[in-house]
């Protein structure tokens, strides 16, 4: 996309993945075609500029917001885990004075805050510079679970997902669109969780954590049960559910590569026709989807 400024998309939905794999960066030869950085996806919407979650691709997407300063954006966070912060202590559009960030999250299980916990990752002995030097204005809200962010048209909505020490998932809808951005859930065994067929319902994409395969998931020999991911077979299920059109499979493991994410393309697409595996620099439009 070109360097417009949010005033030139009022009439725009778009969603851009700077960032697909979950637990940690796996930059290479064999992560070339999908990417090695984690989660960050950014949409534009109704004219305002969205991110969610904060991992090693917000670099990347600060490194070409570079150009289109001055910058306001909204980030959301799921949660606090390592593969959805450490990018933001590297998100350079933050120390540019010029610029505005307001960043929402859930209070944590223990009682920390959003901006405690982007503070923490941050001191010595962990980072050189405190969050305290960024000179953008940053404005921090903390969500209730289920509470809703109105942006002027723009409707953003979150829900409890399954995780350990907690996530939530979010979902955006303006002008009869809708983006659901359900990532680092498990799913249960017995049934599907409603808060998710809520999060990715008659939504027009479903961004969904398929992390693993279920025989990955179910492996005796290396149980992935308890650790706080779904499976592609499991995404399938909840798009055919809540009625999406498109299923977007995301925070792909850093063990499985090109060839592995490509067999993972053919497999979902036959379950579910309409789907894609999301590679880092994939942008879609909401309202040219078939």
């Amino acid at each position: 996309m070109s360097n417009l400024k949010m005033s030139d998309m009022q009439d725009q939905f778009t969603v851009h993945f700077w960032g697909v794999r979950g637990s940690i960066a796996c930059p290479g030869s064999n992560t070339v075609r999908y990417g090695g950085n984690t989660s960050c996806v950014e949409m534009r919407v109704g004219g305002h500029r969205l991110t969610f979650d904060g991992g090693t691709g917000l670099r990347v997407l600060g490194q070409k917001l570079l150009a289109e300063m001055p910058i306001e954006a909204h980030m959301f966070f799921t949660h606090s885990h390592w593969d959805h912060i450490q990018g933001f202590p590297f998100f350079v559009p933050a120390f540019v004075k010029i610029n505005r960030f307001h960043i929402y999250g859930a209070i944590a299980p223990n009682g920390s805050t959003i901006e405690q916990r982007l503070n923490d990752q941050m001191l010595h002995p962990n980072f050189p510079v405190p969050l305290q030097i960024m000179g953008a204005d940053l404005k921090f809200y903390d969500l209730e679970v289920g509470e809703a962010v109105q942006l002027g048209d723009v409707l953003v909505e979150n829900a409890l997902l399954n995780h350990p020490g907690e996530a939530i998932g979010y979902r955006v809808s303006w002008n009869g669109h809708a983006a659901a951005y359900v990532t680092d859930t498990e799913h249960f065994p017995d049934r599907l969780d409603e808060n998710v067929l809520w999060l990715a319902r008659d939504a027009d994409i479903l961004i969904y954590d398929a992390t693993y395969t279920d025989a990955e998931y179910h492996d005796p020999r290396s149980s992935k049960v308890g650790w706080g991911h779904s499976t592609w077979q499991e995404a399938v299920k909840v798009a055919k559910a809540a009625n999406v059109k498109k299923l977007v499979i995301f925070h792909h493991d850093p063990l499985h590569d090109d060839n592995f994410m490509d067999q993972l393309k053919e497999d979902t697409a036959r379950e579910f026709s309409n789907s894609i595996v999301a590679w880092e620099g994939m942008e879609l439009d909401l309202q040219s989807l078939i």
